[in-house]
């Protein structure tokens, strides 16, 4: 599966033996996923990950030797569940020199609910560093909470900030921490379904209470591939159907992909590309 971690932070601690780090734990969470066949949902839901020493360290996480990867159970008290715990995601998902809660807020909405949010409205003004003059010893969230005052910019951030708080407790590549400058991290949030959330541990519990939207949007990706075109709305009942049906088998992955090959749209469009071939050979016979 492909997968590149093509960011460069400005951070110290980051070399190309994190990069590479980041890279296969990633991977090789998705191969155990698919190797297995488990729930799609463990991408989002694992207490364990896959380490070298390298990465252990850079996760203070005790005990591991060596550069090979192996699967490792997380201590509880490491707040990593899945892929959202990845340093891979958490550095893709910040600028190259500090965490951004609006990118990383928006890549859950958008890669995990299926559910992007609009681009700012023009003309707002996005850049919440300053223009580099001054040493600046608020948090990033002192700084949204200032930009959020625009009304222009309240309803989407509104939206937003509150998913990509809760990891606020992970840097810019995925190192934990407590303090963000000067000021402590606050990692709370009130989602807009009004579910309230203090770090990644509430915020995985509160993607899990609907599952069904990263499933059903994994599930669209995966039709997408299949088919090797967009799915648009009248392929969403087959999507429903697919989701429902392994709905049984607790969203298996092979279960998941059963479907899709099931479906009517991809059984349809191998006959569609099988019909040229056939009235080819049907004229080379006359």
């Amino acid at each position: 599966m492909p997968f590149t971690c093509q960011v460069t932070p400005e951070v110290a601690g980051f070399d190309e033996n994190l990069r590479e780090g980041f890279i296969e734990e990633t991977r090789s969470l998705v191969r155990w996923v698919l190797s297995q066949d488990l729930p799609i949902t463990e991408l989002l839901t694992a207490d364990y990950t896959f380490l070298n020493e390298r990465l252990a360290r850079h996760y203070g996480i005790p005990d591991v030797r060596g550069s090979h990867f192996r699967k490792v159970q997380l201590p509880a008290d490491a707040h990593r569940h899945g892929v959202l715990g990845h340093g891979s995601i958490l550095t893709i998902t910040s600028t190259a020199t500090r965490t951004s809660p609006v990118i990383r807020g928006a890549w859950i909405l958008g890669n995990i609910l299926g559910a992007p949010p609009p681009a700012p409205p023009p003309g707002v003004e996005t850049n919440i560093d300053g223009d580099g003059t001054q040493v600046i010893t608020t948090s990033v969230r002192q700084r949204l909470e200032l930009h959020r005052k625009n009304p222009s910019c309240a309803a989407c951030h509104g939206v937003i900030d509150p998913v990509g708080f809760s990891l606020e407790h992970f840097d810019a590549i995925g190192a934990w921490r407590e303090k963000d400058g000067d000021p402590r991290v606050d990692a709370r949030g009130t989602l807009v379904d009004g579910t309230v959330v203090n770090g990644s541990d509430d915020l995985m519990k509160a993607l899990m209470v609907r599952s069904d939207l990263f499933v059903t949007n994994f599930t669209q990706k995966l039709m997408t591939y299949a088919l090797g075109r967009a799915v648009d709305y009248r392929d969403m009942p087959a999507v429903r159907s697919v989701v429902q049906q392994a709905g049984r088998e607790n969203f298996r992955v092979g279960a998941l992909i059963l479907g899709v090959v099931q479906s009517p749209a991809f059984r349809q469009r191998e006959r569609a590309a099988a019909e040229p071939v056939r009235v080819a050979a049907q004229q080379g016979r006359e």
